[in-house]
């Protein structure tokens, strides 16, 4: 599938957080969504990129925005990570079943590994597409990058 582009709109999801608690966005009514897709735990840029979430959810609360982690990776297994990592607040998603669906949906699975790439994708309160960016998966995403991007919208 076609990678989702800018003005798109993305629709609403569940999928099943750290704790295997489903998550569905439709509850998240009237908020923003940052999709930060990983691809796979137990990495250190991925680590880094979901404590960079962490270390600002404070901040992207004060900007309506919800961050999502999300990865092809089982619920048990961001749990375990999510441990280690001291991550308490962010909810980071299992794209697990079926076989990253999510990613595929919005176009940012490589199906050749097997693994969503590493993409922010940002959703307004009508889950649009209203920034999309796909990293190389050597690089850390710039969380400022995306919280400058917010306070420039309010």
């Amino acid at each position: 599938m076609a990678q989702i582009k800018t003005g798109e709109k993305a629709g609403d999801f569940i999928l099943e957080n750290q704790k295997e608690k489903k998550i569905n966005t439709a509850d998240l009514k009237g908020k923003k969504l940052l999709l930060s897709f990983h691809p796979m735990a137990w990495t250190s840029v991925c680590a880094e990129q979901m404590k960079s979430l962490e270390a600002n959810y404070a901040e992207f609360e004060k900007l309506n925005t919800v961050p999502l982690g999300i990865s092809i990776d089982t619920a048990p297994s961001k749990n375990a990570w999510a441990d280690s990592l001291g991550i308490t607040r962010l909810d980071m998603l299992a794209d697990f079943w079926p076989h990253g669906g999510l990613a595929q949906k919005l176009g940012v699975f490589m199906n050749k590994a097997g693994i969503s790439g590493r993409a922010n994708i940002l959703l307004d309160e009508n889950r649009k597409a209203v920034f999309v960016k796909i990293y190389p998966l050597d690089q850390v995403p710039d969380v400022k990058e995306i919280i400058k991007f917010l306070e420039n919208k309010q």
